[in-house]
């Protein structure tokens, strides 16, 4: 593998640039939550680090075991990342990426047509998008495992997330690690969750979730909207 090119995307995202300069990182046990604006390299990273990690899922006769696959437009930089992994970790896992889950969905009712399993006879497809994230969440999360999500509340209520919160905190409970890349400051409000936030100056960690620049910028907005509303509209 050549080394990478430093001065081309996405090696020219800050974060990315640190991640290269400090020759990895660490991702603590737990849930993680990587945030930032659009164009930072949340999703990015979260999306190498879930193809670099070595997961099998767990069997299941309908739909990948590990989530959508890579796709087309995914960077270069999980080509030159390695995991490094405890000996005993558990290779379960599930990636869970927004914009690929209708054709995730479509897989899963079609290999599952007329046969009885995990999804109970009933089409994802048929339910709200809420719905079949949660029913994908429920069934492909029950293992103790590694697990990424890449904005996951795309398609999810204000209850939704919710739900999906008391969702991290078991999994947490039970042993599993998360790491997910959100806009979402519901979802970064689970207590005692690792905070990464990556930006124009790269990437840090947050103490509290209330530091972050989407916390402070979501309150500013509820507290004012006619104040942000009037200068857009003028």
């Amino acid at each position: 593998m050549r080394p990478p090119n430093l001065e081309a995307w996405p090696f020219t995202i800050p974060a990315i640039a640190q991640l290269v300069g400090a020759g990895g990182m660490d991702i603590a046990p737990g849930v993680t939550f990587i945030i930032g604006e659009n164009g930072s390299g949340k999703s990015t990273l979260v999306e190498a680090l879930a193809e670099v990690y070595p997961r099998r899922g767990f069997e299941h006769p309908h739909g990948s075991k590990t989530g959508p696959q890579a796709s087309a437009e995914d960077s270069p930089l999980r080509h030159h990342l390695r995991a490094r992994t405890h000996p005993r970790a558990s290779p379960a896992g599930f990636f869970l990426r927004a914009e690929l889950m209708h054709s995730y969905l479509a897989e899963v009712d079609t290999r599952g047509a007329g046969t009885r399993g995990a999804w109970d006879q009933e089409r994802l497809q048929s339910r709200s998008h809420g719905e079949s994230f949660l029913a994908v969440l429920e069934q492909r999360f029950a293992d103790v495992g590694v697990y990424f999500m890449d904005e996951p509340e795309a398609a999810l209520s204000f209850q939704s997330c919710l739900a999906l919160l008391a969702l991290l905190a078991q999994m947490r409970k039970e042993g599993s690690q998360v790491i997910v890349a959100t806009h979402s400051p519901l979802l970064m409000s689970l207590p005692d969750a690792h905070l990464l936030e990556v930006g124009d100056w790269g990437l840090r960690r947050l103490e509290r979730w209330d530091e972050a620049d989407l916390v402070q910028s979501w309150r500013s907005f509820l507290e004012e909207p006619d104040l942000y509303l009037r200068h857009l509209m003028s």
